[in-house]
Parts: C-alpha cells; structure tokens; sequence
C-alpha cells in the first residue's frame, strides 16, 4: 500500500469502469503494502533537525482509502468482531458467501519456456504429477511438451491443468490450485489459477503480521476474496498481479497457521455493495480518519468508499510523522512546480481527512497550485495528510 503520482483515476460511472481503473491505476497506490509497511521503523526526518528550516507534520501510511490496517488492528485489540470492523470502514456493505469453486488467476511470470510439475492432467492427456512439463508456442498456439522439449498434445488458447491441488511452478515456487498458460503478447503468461478460498490463504499471511487479533485477520480475509473477485475480467488471461499492483501474494511456503485460519472460519465470504462484489481497498494506517476515494484519485464517489473517523489508528507507528527539510532541499524536491524560490506553502483544500487535495506555493517569482499526491510525491512523505507545513 509507496507508489507515486497517479494519472486522474475516473472511477465508477459503471461497474466495468471502476474495474478497469482499478487495476490499471490505483496499483500504485496500494503499493503503500502492509507487507512492506510494518518492517520499516517509525517515520525520521529527512534532514538533520538542527539544519532544517522547513518542517512537515502529518500522518498515515498510504492512500488513506477504506480499511486501515492498523485502525483495524486497534478495533481487534479492543474486541471488536470482524463483522464491526468492516462495517465501519466500508459503510453499507454487506457479507455474502460466494461459491467456493470460485478462482483467481494470479499472474506470477511471462516466460517463452514455462515448466511445471505436480499435475495430474492438461490439455486433455493424462499426466505423471512426479515429471515436469512444459508449454511452448506455436503457430496453431500453445502446445505441452514433455522435460525433453517433446511436444505432448495441442492446447490451442489456453494449457490449462488441474487446479484443486497444488502445482511447482519451477524457479517460482510450490502453489495451491494448478497452471493456466495463455498467450500474453509475444511470450506466455504463467498463471496460477486458484480457488478463492485458497487465493485468500496466499495473500493474508503476505499482507498481515499472523500474531494480530483473529479478528482482524478474519476482516482482512473478506477484503482479500473481495478484491481478487472484484479484479476478474479486469484483464486480458488473468485476474490480478501477485504484487502491489493487486495485492501481494505469496506460495505456499509464505503460509502461516493463524493467517489460514481467519480464511477458513471466512470461508466463501465476501463484500457486496449491492449485487456486486466490493472493491474493498485498505491502506497501512490512515493517520486518524481515512479519505473518501473521489480526493484521492479524483474520480466519482463510490459510496462504501467514504472517508471515516479512525480513533483506533493511534496504536499505529505511522499514526503521526515529522519531515524536515533545508532550504536547498525543499526548493530542489518542489523545484519543477514553483516559481522562484519557495516563500510559502498555502493548503487550500483538504479532504474529508486533512489529506490535501490542492495547494498553493508561493515563489519569489509568482504563486503555482499544486496537487496534493504531486505534493506527496515531491518530498517523498508516506502519505498526503498533512496538518502542517512551516518554515522556521
């Protein structure tokens, strides 16, 4: 959940919009990832304190959109059922079962010459699980091959094996579910195709610390099927990336016990917002309140997407930040969007949160207006909430 300036994001006039943006441009954002957050130590500044004359307060870690990792953390903490934990980030939703024979394909590779094992059948030949087997393309399409490079039987568009056990992708590891092999521009996609409940037990135990409340865990489980379900038909071959374009997954080695419990006790639940499956976006911490969608990617209101109080973030180590900068530096990092040497800094709108959606810089040489995620970007903070930012 780190990515930088994002293209204007036109989300949900229709469903198959909201999709498509979705996976093509919020990614960025979602690269904020837990995963990644929670091993970083607390927020420092970026220059010595003693040689800076600009100071940046703010808070959060992310785009601040629907579940706060943390805040979530904080509602599990004080006994809070994973039912009340996502009712408050995603208002208006509801908990659905889906059919467990659902799959997420997960693109983990593209390779010309993709190797498999642990399958019992592809392309309608029987297969020896213990042999490695192999794809390759051809005129008339793909083609299994033998561990010898013997062609085997024709798949035509697609290779595709059993997907209710497991499979070693080779050079990439041991996966629940089976392969699926299309063809992606001049090379071949190398998917997983997974069953959701399984897909779950991948992305939860990459996403969350396995030690946090149950609860949490289990909310984190309904929010991880929601966006794998949502993504699909988003892409052409495949449904979502394994990383921080989607949500990061991992094989079966990343597994821990207490992850793959919260997807079990979830079994086959997702979010809806009215019948659809929700696009249930989280954030590592939301600084206090997280941000309706529309400030962050400046595209229409989707409205289980609104921003909310978050008191139970405060346990988060990214809850508050200070950055410092010196002049020099501060007029280096804003130098394409200001005029002059940088006087002041004005926020002239804010969204529902203090996340800054406008602002203006005033330069020796005359007043620019700059966009609230540029301004992120710019000096490199961990999230556009910004209380203030003064210069000594």
């Amino acid at each position: 959940m780190a990515g930088r300036d994002l293209p204007p994001w036109n989300l949900l006039s229709q469903k198959a919009t909201f999709r498509m943006d979705i996976s093509s441009r919020s990614r960025h954002l979602l690269a904020v990832f837990i995963a990644a957050a929670l091993a970083l130590p607390a927020m420092v500044s970026t220059e010595r304190a003693d040689a800076a004359t600009w100071s940046v307060r703010g808070g959060g870690f992310g785009h601040g959109i629907g579940m706060s990792a943390y805040g979530a953390y904080g509602m599990g903490l004080e006994g809070f059922r994973y039912g009340r934990i996502l009712g408050h980030y995603y208002r208006g939703i509801k908990i659905r079962k889906v059919s467990g024979k659902r799959k997420i394909r997960v693109l983990l590779d593209v390779d010309s010459t993709p190797w498999f094992s642990h399958a019992s059948w592809a392309c309608g030949r029987k297969l020896k699980p213990r042999l490695t087997y192999g794809a390759g393309l051809g005129r008339r399409g793909i083609f299994l091959k033998g561990a010898g490079g013997k062609p085997l039987a024709k798949c035509g568009g697609r290779l595709r094996t059993d997907a209710d056990g497991t499979v070693v992708f080779k050079g990439l590891g041991h996966y629940r579910g089976g392969v699926e092999i299309v063809r992606g521009g001049g090379s071949l996609y190398v998917v997983n195709n997974v069953p959701v409940n399984l897909y779950c037990r991948g992305v939860l135990s990459k996403e969350l610390i396995p030690s946090w409340p149950l609860e949490t865990l289990k909310a984190f489980a309904l929010a991880a099927r929601s966006i794998g379900l949502s993504a699909k038909g988003t892409h052409d071959g495949f449904d979502v990336y394994p990383d921080t374009r989607s949500q990061v997954y991992g094989p079966i080695s990343s597994e821990f016990a207490r992850t793959n419990r919260a997807c079990a006790s979830t079994a086959g639940q997702a979010l809806f917002y009215g019948g659809d499956v929700a696009m249930a976006l989280f954030s590592a911490s939301s600084g206090g309140h997280t941000e309706s969608v529309e400030n962050v990617w400046f595209g229409e209101p989707v409205p289980y997407l609104r921003g909310v109080p978050d008191p139970w973030d405060r346990v988060s180590p990214y809850h508050r930040w200070t950055y410092r900068y010196s002049p020099a530096r501060m007029n280096s990092l804003l130098g394409s969007y200001v005029a002059g040497r940088l006087k002041k800094v004005q926020i002239t709108r804010y969204g529902v949160s203090k996340r800054v959606i406008y602002a203006r810089l005033y330069g020796t040489r005359g007043v620019t207006t700059i966009r609230g995620d540029s301004l992120q970007y710019a000096l490199g903070l961990p999230d556009r909430l910004i209380l203030s930012i003064t210069k000594r």
